[in-house]
């Protein structure tokens, strides 16, 4: 293997494996235990790994209803009210973004009954103007990750 394609290998493998022993990804990369371990420090301190995590299925936990909310926002307090929604526990995507609307927001919740509070209280928030909200009938494909390309 080639140093300067190793962090992009480094990071593939541990898109596959988060888990995975440095010893186990040092013999598949065939380098050293002390290369694999310099190499993530340095992706780590340059923010490109931000951090390792579970991947959860919700709906085996009984978080079986996913809506993907739209809102439109008073012009100045966007920053304010994306801090509010990433505070909601249930919210597991916030984005800020163009077109029609400001913010979309996808949430998790147990039941549509769960959802309907959560969305009356962000109506109640006099910094949202307009909801707009979707229930998703089937997850073709959710949190996918994918593998970086090594430059030749």
């Amino acid at each position: 293997m080639t140093y300067e394609n190793l962090d992009t290998e480094l990071i593939n493998v541990l898109l596959n494996d988060g888990r995975a022993s440095l010893r186990s990804i040092a013999k598949e990369l065939d380098v050293s235990v002390t290369t694999v371990s310099n190499h993530l420090e340095n992706l780590q301190n340059a923010g490109i790994i931000v951090g390792y995590t579970s991947r959860i299925d919700y709906d085996s936990l009984g978080y079986d209803v996913t809506a993907v909310i739209q809102l439109k926002v008073e012009g100045t307090a966007l920053p304010d009210v994306t801090a509010r929604l990433q505070e909601q526990p249930q919210m597991i995507s916030v984005y800020e973004v163009t077109g029609d609307h400001d913010i979309i927001a996808v949430g998790k919740y147990t039941d549509t009954d769960d959802m309907n509070q959560q969305i009356k209280t962000l109506l109640s928030d006099a910094d949202i103007n307009e909801s707009n909200t979707s229930v998703v009938l089937n997850a073709a494909s959710e949190h996918e990750q994918f593998e970086i390309e090594a430059e030749n």
